[in-house]
């Protein structure tokens, strides 16, 4: 935490500002190691405080350790303009897509000669590149993820409904040391695997049906993601057939992952062979993105993200195939970007599986 809250102090340097407030869950985290629900951060050269209230003193002390904790009995944001004007500042870097239009006039009005300058995403930049720290933590969610996959090939029966899978797949994350799903399950069979962020539903499960499950754990405050498509009893031709397609565009779309490149050339490998055989009306969404503390960040992976991709960085690689009335498949890894080549931390088996 002491080195990325040097960086923060870049930041004032790099933008002559006299302190940063962040309050995004995400980067309050990242910068402080503080998970509670509430609080912000006001760092100036000299000061690193963390303002909250009564019910987080004692978490806030255990976590932010290289951070005065500030007792906070009143509003959060009044306490942050009482320390502005005790300590002069007169420029306040602050986050332009988290900082409310109601906050930013309400500081304004108790501060008046306060300048207000946005961060342009200053933070979330630095948190593009994980530390190895961070990519440990999100390979255990990843493990976990793996682990979690393999019991739920053995326990899905025909029959069953995508609630029950849902809920199965979410307990089993947690008894294997999740805090919680990533994000909420997909879990979706039949014509129903056609949307691609269907929610799961009392549908039942047939045989001669695809069943997609994308689903991800968070650990220490980390995610993953992974999704796999399994068939339920049988598959037909057609069924075969679009499975092959997204998994050698997933192959080979992994295989053209590097430093170097764009995100929009990456997405342009599996695009290029979904289009080549005649389904790229049916891959309507990016070919991925990055992940961390929170379960979707930048850089992407699409059509029109230009960020050239650096050592560090991690990426979800999912192309998908979704024919309505049909069903879909979709294939995701998550892989991070190092020096040579890539290294995929999704270990499950992506060849087409029939479940009895």
């Amino acid at each position: 935490m002491e080195k990325r809250l040097a960086r923060m102090r870049n930041i004032l340097k790099e933008k002559k500002l006299d302190a940063l407030l962040l309050e995004q869950r995400e980067n309050r985290h990242y910068v402080s190691g503080f998970r509670g629900s509430t609080g912000i951060l006001l760092i100036t050269p000299e000061q690193a405080l963390l303002i909250t209230d009564f019910r987080y003193l004692e978490q806030a002390a255990q976590q932010a350790t290289f951070f005065q904790i500030v007792d906070c009995q009143g509003p959060l944001l009044t306490k942050v303009a009482e320390i502005i004007q005790e300590q002069k500042i007169s420029s306040l870097g602050f986050e332009e897509d988290h900082f409310t239009y109601q906050q930013y006039h309400e500081l304004k009005n108790k501060v008046k000669t306060l300048k207000l300058l946005p961060l342009e995403n200053a933070v979330e930049k630095i948190r593009m590149i994980k530390d190895e720290q961070e990519i440990d933590l999100i390979k255990k969610a990843v493990q976990i993820a793996d682990n979690t996959f393999q019991h739920m090939l053995g326990w899905i029966k025909i029959g069953m409904t995508e609630l029950e899978v849902a809920l199965e797949l979410e307990y089993q994350m947690k008894k294997r040391g999740a805090e919680k799903p990533s994000f909420d399950s997909i879990v979706a069979t039949g014509e129903h695997s056609s949307l691609p962020h269907a929610s799961p539903s009392n549908k039942v499960l047939k045989k001669g049906d695809f069943l997609k499950m994308d689903f991800g754990a968070v650990y220490e405050g980390y995610c993953s993601d992974m999704t796999r498509t399994v068939a339920l009893g049988e598959a037909s031709p057609k069924h075969k057939e679009i499975y092959q397609i997204v998994l050698t565009a997933q192959e080979e779309s992994l295989a053209g992952l590097a430093a170097g490149k764009t995100g929009q050339e990456v997405d342009s490998i599996a695009r290029g062979i979904i289009t080549s055989h005649g389904y790229g009306n049916y891959f309507g969404h990016g070919l991925g993105h990055s992940l961390g503390l929170a379960i979707h960040e930048n850089p992407r992976l699409s059509m029109q993200d230009k960020n050239i991709i650096q050592t560090g960085m991690l990426f979800t690689v999912e192309p998908g195939i979704y024919l309505p009335g049909f069903g879909g498949v979709r294939i995701e890894d998550l892989a991070v970007v190092r020096e040579k080549g890539i290294e995929n931390l999704t270990r499950s088996p992506k060849e087409l599986i029939i479940l009895s």
